[in-house]
């Protein structure tokens, strides 16, 4: 899948890998938090699919971070 933003997506999703392991959480008990599927909250993370902003949110919910945490992109 392209995404004109890929690079954006691709540091999103490290972001919320680098939280999800921070914090001791597998992809199935994130994804079980989130109620989404391990497959989707892998392709999230790998930035293989869109993401909306409702999923997003509950991820920081789960991950117990700001929106802004996640989208601090370091290069």
């Amino acid at each position: 899948m392209q995404f004109r933003h890929y690079d954006r997506y691709r540091y999103l999703g490290l972001n919320i890998a680098y939280y999800r392991k921070e914090r001791g959480l597998s992809q199935m008990k994130l994804a079980e938090k989130v109620n989404i599927s391990r497959t989707h909250m892998g392709r999230i993370e790998v930035a293989d699919c869109a993401v909306s902003l409702d999923v997003i949110f509950d991820i920081c919910d789960a991950l117990e971070v700001t929106p802004k945490q996640l989208f601090d992109f370091r290069e």
